[in-house]
């Protein structure tokens, strides 16, 4: 494959899990997709070889050290609401999936909020980005051992907040 293709491969699958993610840090879509952008045009720079095998690691650390700078330069004042920021971060379901979820997609956003940063980041990674927790580790540069941890106790506090309802 010569790289124009491997590259436009790589954007059509990664486009839209690389804003959702980048906008979960940010919190301000047109950040997010400077930060996507910028992520893309550094991906043009690499060799195929290079990455081979590793480009959605490479994509989504690439995308999270671009937004963290990015959140060291600007101040935040623009954020989206639940509905609109749910919409950019699940993957489109049927309409039976859609209403068998209803009340659980309105609320686990809320509940996601009230997580500490971290764990809101690695369980994003690892459930809506579907990543390994090697994957994770790379991405975020922790230790799998420390995402494992992070997205246990997550889980847990997330299906404690859902108890209590």
């Amino acid at each position: 494959m010569d790289k124009e293709t491997w590259i436009t491969s790589l954007v059509r699958r990664y486009e839209r899990p690389l804003c959702s993610y980048a906008f979960s840090l940010l919190r301000n879509l047109e950040w997010a997709r400077d930060a996507v952008q910028d992520t893309f045009l550094r991906l043009c720079g690499q060799k195929p070889e290079k990455l081979k095998d590793r480009e959605a690691p490479w994509l989504f650390r690439v995308c999270r050290n671009r937004s963290l700078d990015i959140l060291r330069k600007e101040n935040p004042v623009q954020s989206m609401s639940e509905p609109q920021e749910a919409s950019i971060a699940s993957e489109e379901k049927s309409p039976d999936e859609q209403a068998a979820q209803g009340d659980l997609s309105r609320l686990l956003p809320r509940f996601l909020s009230k997580l500490p940063k971290n764990q809101r980041e690695v369980i994003r990674l690892k459930f809506q980005q579907n990543l390994s927790y090697r994957e994770i580790a790379h991405c975020t540069q922790l230790s799998e051992s420390n995402v494992g941890f992070l997205l246990h106790t997550g889980i847990k506090t997330l299906r404690e907040q859902m108890i209590n309802l």
